[in-house]
């Protein structure tokens, strides 16, 4: 099993992602290489709660013209993202 820290990079906080929060399901950024069953190991060993379900999506970065260089496209990074559903009862305090 990988360590926690090699599977998620971070938490995803928004408007949409505390409504999630509401249903049990919370959001996080991922590694590209990770899959659902290491990711639901990881947020169960880091913090401390039971993985009902993990869904996992990938988000392909906008495109956009530059600035500064006339012409020139540029593209943000694409994100893998994972939606953590928990079981009833538990919860995360990320902030």
């Amino acid at each position: 099993m990988k360590p926690a820290y090699s599977v998620i990079k971070r938490p995803l906080v928004s408007e949409k992602t505390a409504a999630f929060a509401e249903d049990n399901k919370y959001v996080f950024e991922i590694y590209p290489c990770a899959d659902r069953k290491e990711v639901a190991a990881a947020v169960e060993a880091q913090f401390k709660v039971t993985v009902t379900r993990v869904n996992i999506l990938n988000a392909k970065g906008k495109r956009k013209m530059s600035r500064t260089k006339r012409g020139e496209i540029i593209k943000a990074p694409d994100v893998k993202k994972a939606i953590v559903t928990l079981k009833k009862g538990d919860k995360i305090e990320l902030i």
